[in-house]
């Protein structure tokens, strides 16, 4: 049997393949300064760019890494899926 090869960039920890993404969300911005209406009304979040492995993904949040080796993972970060506005597997 011919094994396909995954046009996706990935690695393999183990027997388990995790995939690279660049992944869109957004970031709430505040801050502590007097404004007026105006400028309240003016701000807006941050829209983000993260550049990561998925380790795992379910109805309420993503988790990611950047770093590994064999046994360990490095870069962590977990989003709530609220924040993701858009998922993109990278292709080799």
């Amino acid at each position: 049997m011919v094994k396909k090869k995954s046009k996706f960039r990935h690695i393999s920890i183990g027997k388990k393949k995790y995939f690279f993404y660049s992944i869109k969300w957004v970031d709430p911005c505040g801050d502590s300064g007097h404004a007026t209406e105006k400028e309240f009304l003016a701000m807006t979040p941050a829209m983000m760019t993260t550049n990561a492995y998925i380790f795992k993904k379910d109805k309420k949040y993503l988790w990611t890494f950047a770093s590994y080796d064999e046994e360990t993972f490095s870069d962590r970060n977990i989003f709530p899926i609220g924040c993701i506005k858009e998922l993109k597997k990278i292709e080799i």
